[in-house]
């Protein structure tokens, strides 16, 4: 029988007397429970790392975050080729990043979900983190 993460964090914190850990990472599962959800998800996690591994990818994400874009505003937005945008928006949308709407002859690309702006947002963090810190390149 599996018991839930967040049962066994409690668990744990009351055993140990711990009650400053606040409520929020009950939400997060046990390292161990992390372990099983990556052995079972690495081909998956690794298809979304490399649809995030481009830096235009990255920045056409976060002009569609703010609502359904077209092809022309997102390039006259970031100053990118339309051949390019294409290319990267047809990427995106094989890696059901972002969905599209037609409206006549326009098409129109939107965030599918909103949580991959915490997930580039984390990798930010964790990326300046370990460049601040590197002291030879």
């Amino acid at each position: 029988m599996k018991i839930g993460g967040s049962n066994v964090k409690r668990a744990q914190r009351e055993s140990l007397g711990n009650s400053d850990v606040t409520q929020e990472n009950e939400n997060y599962p046990t390292e161990q429970e992390a372990m099983v959800l990556l052995d079972e998800h690495f081909q998956t996690v690794a298809f979304l790392a490399k649809s995030l591994s481009d830096e235009n990818r990255l920045r056409i994400l976060l002009t569609v975050s703010n609502g359904k874009k077209s092809v022309s505003s997102i390039v006259e937005e970031l100053g990118l080729s339309q051949p390019l945008v294409s290319h990267h928006l047809k990427e995106l949308k094989r890696s059901l990043l972002v969905k599209i709407e037609r409206n006549g002859p326009f098409i129109y690309y939107e965030l599918v979900d909103p949580r991959i702006l915490d997930v580039i947002r984390t990798l930010s963090i964790v990326a300046t983190d370990l460049l601040t810190a590197r002291r030879t390149f």
